[in-house]
């Protein structure tokens, strides 16, 4: 978590420093302005010179911060994995059996994908970080605080090969929801920064100037969620078939069940919606938020509050 915490701190200060040059590019381009202007006699101000102007992106550089909140991130990675490996080792079985064990596996593929991620996607997403880590950090706080508990047995449910199956492909598909819940935050912000320009008001320029449109955001947050929605999918039909070995049923309305089932519906309504005409842009996003906020909700509040045959907090 240290570790994490230093990532975080490299990342913010990454996001501060694009916003400090945003703001200088959008200075000078005033600058320029209106010397041109009075170049040409007509009365002008550097508020209503800049101000009309559409949002534009600011060409950024490497930061020697975004470098070292990666080469940090890779470092907090290593450590977490070995901590995972060492718990499955201690318990005898793989790390997710309880929300302790779900937090700390899940929490690792979420920066796992979002490692992946940079590697795999053209488009430079390390802006990211910042989101990711911070996730990660207060995950990884709850579950050390108030999810921790000892390795224990399996319940007999529990003893089957598609609690490796069916588990690590939901919690692959959570990490591919958080990347593009914070993808479609992003975007959001974007959308509002480009709108304020487009109706010639006054906007102070932030990082989100040193950022792609909003556009490319919401295209990319896409692409990650229909493979995430994709995994999801298969994570339902896999409860459904250990459900159906365990207790001789594929599908009995419990709780964790129902609540599987409403995170498919939100994201298939976003999938629709998406393609769907008047519904790309911040609809689309906020409905990518919401299906990350089911996701949440089921980890935490159906696991603790709600009882049922899945109930395997462990606390």
């Amino acid at each position: 978590m240290v570790v994490y915490a230093i990532a975080f701190i490299a990342f913010s200060i990454d996001l501060a420093r694009r916003s400090a040059a945003a703001t200088a590019a959008a200075d000078a381009a005033a600058r320029v302005e209106v010397k041109e202007t009075v170049a040409v006699g007509a009365p002008s101000s550097p508020r209503s010179a800049g101000a009309a102007k559409p949002a534009a992106s600011v060409a950024y550089g490497r930061s020697p911060s975004l470098r070292v909140g990666v080469a940090m991130t890779v470092l907090a990675w290593i450590l977490h994995l070995s901590a995972d490996v060492l718990r499955g080792l201690a318990a005898g079985r793989v790390p997710w059996a309880n929300m302790y064990e779900f937090a700390l596996t899940g929490t690792l593929i979420i920066t796992t994908v979002f490692l992946v991620v940079l590697v795999v996607v053209k488009q430079d997403l390390r802006f990211l970080g910042t989101f990711i880590t911070g996730l990660v950090l207060v995950l990884l706080g709850i579950a050390a605080l108030n999810f921790y508990v000892s390795p224990i047995p399996l319940p007999p449910a529990l003893q089957s090969v598609w609690l490796v199956i069916h588990v690590f492909v939901a919690s692959a598909s959570v990490g591919l929801f958080a990347l593009g819940f914070a993808l479609s935050v992003v975007q959001l912000m974007q959308a509002r920064r480009e709108s304020i320009a487009a109706t010639a008001k006054a906007v102070k320029l932030t990082f989100l100037a040193t950022l792609p449109d909003s556009v490319t955001l919401e295209n990319l947050a896409y692409r990650i969620n229909i493979i995430g929605f994709i995994m999801w999918t298969f994570t339902l039909m896999a409860g459904s078939i250990w459900a159906e070995k365990a207790w001789g049923r594929y599908w009995g309305w419990d709780t964790k069940e129902v609540w599987t089932f409403i995170i498919w519906v939100v994201y298939a309504g976003y999938i629709h919606a998406r393609a769907t005409r008047g519904w790309r842009g911040s609809r689309s996003a906020w409905l990518a938020i919401i299906g990350f906020s089911t996701v949440l909700f089921n980890f935490t509040v159906v696991n603790l509050f709600f009882k049922g045959l899945h109930a395997y907090s462990g606390l």
